[in-house]
């Protein structure tokens, strides 16, 4: 029975043990509950800790705490950390997208708004400006206002079997650009970062698919004037 108890007790330490190692900087997860998301955050943050000294946790929760919102559970949850940190936390049943920090000088390492924007690319961005812009000032805010990396993807359409998959491209995908910027910002180079790299490769997706939208739009325009002038000359 001793060798049963402590065979037991050994056990639960190393899943203990190993419930705290593999839960680093993917500090809480109630929403994906994947190995491989897992595995790419906690390398990457451990990468970017041991190169920076800043702390990046990502938090993906069911729902806050009864009578908090986000940002309270995020600053109580920042008080629990002696290290420079940065908190990214996603809230399923609220649909909540924040970052916090605790250390303010924190924010200069990283573009807070651009990482939340709920727009993805400058063309919309200026789309959005024109529609809904009431003064010169916000136009100017609006159309500057572009390059999220998470409410872009998050927002989109999916079925639901793929929705769990979704949230886990999202909040990686914005953990990622917080991590790139961070690194870019201290002068170091991760290995597990695709930066510029993938940026080039979304830029030139995005600038075949404007391409490809600008070209319809001038034959749509050209079959207009082409049936105009062709309902003249019969008149």
């Amino acid at each position: 029975m001793k060798f049963l108890h402590r065979g037991l007790s050994a056990l639960i330490l190393t899943l203990l043990f190993q419930s705290q190692l593999f839960a680093e900087y993917l500090y809480k997860d109630e929403v994906v509950n994947r190995p491989s998301f897992t595995n790419e955050v906690e390398t990457l943050g451990a990468e970017l800790y041991s190169k920076t000294g800043i702390a990046l946790r990502l938090v993906m929760l069911k729902r806050v705490p009864e009578g908090m919102d986000v940002v309270a559970y995020e600053r109580e949850l920042l008080t629990t950390f002696k290290e420079p940190t940065i908190l990214l936390t996603f809230v399923e049943f609220s649909s909540d997208i924040d970052i916090q920090v605790n250390d303010t000088s924190l924010y200069k390492y990283f573009n807070r708004k651009q990482v939340l924007s709920p727009v993805a690319s400058a063309v919309p961005a200026f789309v959005m400006a024109v529609v809904y812009a009431k003064s010169w000032e916000q136009f100017n805010s609006l159309r500057k206002d572009y390059g999220g990396s998470i409410l872009p993807l998050i927002a989109g359409k999916s079925k639901p079997e793929q929705v769990v998959g979704k949230y886990a491209a999202s909040m990686f995908n914005g953990y990622l650009d917080i991590a790139h910027q961070v690194s870019m910002s201290k002068g170091v180079k991760l290995e597990n970062d695709p930066g510029d790299t993938n940026q080039e490769t979304l830029f030139y997706v995005k600038l075949f698919f404007y391409g490809f939208v600008i070209y319809g739009i001038v034959l749509y325009i050209k079959r207009v004037i082409y049936r105009r002038r062709h309902k003249n000359e019969q008149e």
